[in-house]
């Protein structure tokens, strides 16, 4: 007799999760006991609504406070591979916040993703290369499943770093300076952000391939996966035809978004924004996954993929951020597969 078993994955940016006293980017940028205590409980409902076995979060100052508040939650199995950096006159001030993985199941294998030397130099990078925020990869064997490889991602943001300092310029409203950072500061920041996704595409499909496995890539991309920077992630995936799927006994190696294999997508609904600026809606948050996911695939046991949205505290009309919960919202897949199938994943 078929049995179908589901599971659940999310992603969530916290927006500067930084416990008291300490404080995120500026001194007087922190929370008070009140503001703290609903931080949390925003956290803690998530969690309970999403119902998700693994959980990505971005933009953590204070890991220790969430594995606490995590395992809580009955999510036992945590980890970081990164620490934030402290200001140096002022150590309560905190920079570089980290990525984190939460899960109710255990890692096989959890680690910072290190780029490919061989493919930095490929990419004519071949000074010393850092992510903005260093990437999770870890492993996880599902029962009934299989391998699962999963990254957690925080992109580089579209922020431009200043280039007074370049110009020798002291006043920031000088139109030179507005100029080149809305030109050639922008282009960096595309650079940047396009070069980070290019290690991450790189080593899932490799890791496909090597370990025949499934794979998600899970976090906030701070940009829209079909702009000119992040496009090339999903543009290979591979067509609906399994005869080459058959030929390598194996889903051909790619990634795309979740929300285009889903039931949603295919009931025709619209997917939905996971942030707003200054009214207008941007999808930020993807969960992307690999051929495996894929219902129409002939060698894939899913039966069915939900994507969950959870953006009840977005409100367009707010220009101002709350800290007290997320400029984000939540995203989530739900899949059903059959656990009687023969085992083709791992």
């Amino acid at each position: 007799m078929t049995t179908l078993k589901s599971i659940r994955f999310a992603t969530l940016n916290l927006l500067n999760y930084a416990a008291p006293p300490y404080s995120f980017y500026q001194l007087h940028e922190r929370y008070n006991a009140t503001q703290w205590r609903q931080k949390q409980q925003f956290i803690a409902d998530f969690l309970q609504q999403s119902q998700a076995t693994v959980v990505a979060f971005q933009e953590v100052f204070s890991p220790q406070q969430l594995e606490i508040l995590c395992k809580e939650q009955s999510y036992n199995y945590f980890a970081t591979v990164a620490c934030p950096r402290s200001d140096n006159l002022y150590p309560q001030v905190l920079f570089n916040p980290v990525v984190a993985i939460a899960a109710k199941i255990p890692f096989q294998q959890c680690q910072q993703l290190t780029p490919c030397p061989e493919l930095l130099e490929y990419l004519n990078n071949q000074n010393e290369f850092k992510f903005n925020r260093t990437p999770i990869k870890c492993h996880f064997d599902i029962p009934g499943f299989g391998e699962l490889a999963c990254y957690v991602v925080h992109f580089k943001s579209q922020r431009v770093h200043s280039m007074a300092h370049m110009l020798n310029i002291h006043n920031q409203d000088d139109p030179l300076l507005n100029l080149l950072q809305q030109t050639v500061g922008m282009m960096q920041s595309h650079i940047s952000r396009s070069l980070e996704a290019s290690i991450v595409y790189y080593d899932a499909l490799k890791t496909q391939r090597e370990n025949n496995c499934a794979t998600l890539v899970m976090g906030d991309f701070n940009d829209n996966i079909q702009s000119p920077a992040l496009s090339f992630m999903t543009q290979g995936f591979h067509p609906t035809r399994c005869e080459p799927c058959l030929e390598l006994e194996q889903p051909i190696v790619g990634l795309t978004d979740a929300f285009t294999l889903s039931t949603e997508a295919i009931e025709g609904k619209i997917k939905p924004a996971t942030h707003y600026y200054q009214g207008r809606g941007n999808v930020l948050d993807y969960i992307l996954v690999s051929g495996h996911f894929n219902t129409k695939c002939v060698l894939s046991r899913i039966h069915s993929m939900r994507y969950l949205s959870f953006d009840k505290h977005l409100n367009p009309a707010h220009t101002e951020e709350d800290i007290c919960i997320s400029d984000h919202g939540g995203v989530a897949i739900e899949i059903a597969f059959n656990t009687n199938c023969t085992r083709i994943l791992s």
